[in-house]
């Protein structure tokens, strides 16, 4: 049987910073997005990145984009030497479950 309802998905995790926000497209579609804010570090303290909010669309749902969405831009924080302010829900449940990223908060 031939055809191409078994063809992957192209899924990738890419940041706005003009928007100030992390997007997870689909196929070339913004499936879902983080929104964040950076607040500059004092002294030697570091600059923190608060998420506010994280959203995936109805029809993307239930499929671990916003997981996979929350890992890549948690990575990138952390590659930029930023801590997290995670205010919202779903970035403070995933630190929680994950804590190689607990180092952030």
């Amino acid at each position: 049987m031939s055809g191409d309802s078994g063809s992957a998905e192209d899924i990738r995790v890419r940041e706005d910073q003009v928007a100030g926000r992390f997007e997870i497209l689909v196929d070339d579609v913004v499936a879902g997005f983080a929104d964040y804010q950076d607040a500059p570090g004092t002294g030697t303290a570091p600059g923190v990145r608060t998420f506010p909010h994280t959203v995936v669309a109805t029809e993307f749902g239930g499929r671990g984009l916003a997981g996979r969405m929350i890992g890549e831009a948690l990575q990138q924080t952390r590659d930029k030497g930023l801590r997290v302010n995670p205010t919202c829900s779903f970035v403070a449940r995933y630190i929680e479950k994950h804590p190689d990223s607990a180092d952030l908060a």
